[in-house]
């Protein structure tokens, strides 16, 4: 006999609210750390960049990235990287 969980609406509210926090958790720096991972308004602040021209870097793989959601992020040793004039 198979055993049947329900999983309610609520329990799925908890889990996605659970998940979120702790994603949030790992993106915060540590105390006395770098960020290790930069949205994308930051990465253009930091490169003086346009938009374009970051959609441009993850186009042709110049700069990786993670998409979450609708957020993009970028690794700050990637960013290191690029402004040292390494490629990936």
């Amino acid at each position: 006999m198979m055993n049947l969980e329900v999983i309610t609406k609520e329990d799925l509210r908890e889990f996605k609210n659970e998940m979120l926090s702790e994603i949030a958790r790992l993106m915060r720096p540590g105390q006395g750390q770098s960020k290790q991972w930069l949205k994308s308004a930051e990465v253009r602040k930091l490169l003086k960049i346009s938009p374009g021209t970051l959609q441009n870097l993850r186009i042709n793989g110049t700069l990786r990235f993670t998409r979450i959601g609708s957020l993009l992020y970028y690794k700050q040793e990637d960013i290191n990287k690029l402004l040292e004039g390494g490629r990936q």
